[in-house]
This record gives C-alpha cells, structure tokens and sequence, in this order.
C-alpha cells in the first residue's frame, strides 16, 4: 500500500489541475474522433495525415523529399518511411526518382487523391463536431494557443 503525499511531489491539488493531464484526456478523445471516421477508409491516423500532408505540400505537382515530409508532420523518419510503405502497399502514393539518384520523392496517386478527396473533409467534419461546443472566438483562441505550443 501506498501513502503518497501528494502536497509534497505536484504542484496541483486535483489531476484536473494539471494541463498535462488534461492535454492527455483531450487528444485521446479528440483521436478516438478522428479514428472512428478514418477506420470507416482503412486508414490509420497516421497514414492520414502523412497522405494529407503530403497532398498540401505536392498540390502544386512540386516534388518534395521525405524529410520535408518528416519536418512538416513532425513524424520521424523511420515512421514516415513504414507509413509511406504502407501507403505505396495500398497504391495511395508511389516513389518516383529523385534528382538525387539515391533518393525517391513521395506523390500521391490518382487512388490517393481520390481518398484524400474522401478522408479530409470528413476529419475536417470529426473535427467540427468535436469543437461544436466553443464559440468561433473561443476556437481562434484555441488555435493561438496550439500554435504557440508548436514546436519551432
């Protein structure tokens, strides 16, 4: 049995207190949203937002390299590397030589797009329902504060 005394080792009262804790609380709820509709794609969360990532940064038919792809998802490279074989598996994207002739640049394919058609605006929708409950003022608070807490 334990006699924790709690006074002595945090600084809240109550976990509720802790913005950690609640951070944990909220984005696993807020993931389960998310999952629930990516499921309905076959697609992990993940695969989802290396393939929409990977959308946004090619919608202009630039080649990006993986690392562009690592430092804008902030996944790391190993990671993105089974994803994107896992994406290649299913025929949602394809690695096509690289000016760099040891390196492949990561595109979507036509099968891909069509998905991304599909899966982004029913995350975008999971992510409205999710947040119904704020005001538009208090979701552009809400976004301040993540993008503060960002990584640089």
């Amino acid at each position: 049995m334990s006699n924790l005394n709690f006074k002595h080792i945090s600084a809240h009262e109550k976990p509720e207190q802790s913005p950690g804790f609640l951070l944990w609380h909220v984005s696993t709820a807020w993931r389960s949203s998310i999952e629930a509709v990516l499921k309905l794609l076959d697609l992990t969360h993940p695969q989802f937002v290396v393939l929409a990532t990977l959308g946004w940064l090619t919608r202009n038919g630039d080649r990006i390299t993986q690392a562009a792809l690592c430092t804008m998802t902030g996944i790391d490279p190993n990671t993105t590397s089974q994803i994107l074989r896992g994406l290649e598996a299913k025929k949602l994207i394809k690695r096509v030589p690289s000016l760099d002739p040891r390196a492949k640049n990561p595109m979507l394919t036509a099968k891909g797009s069509e998905l991304l058609i599909k899966a982004l605006p029913a995350v975008e929708e999971a992510d409205g329902q999710f947040f119904s409950a704020f005001s538009t003022q208090e979701v552009a608070a809400i976004l301040e504060i993540f993008q503060k807490l960002m990584p640089k």
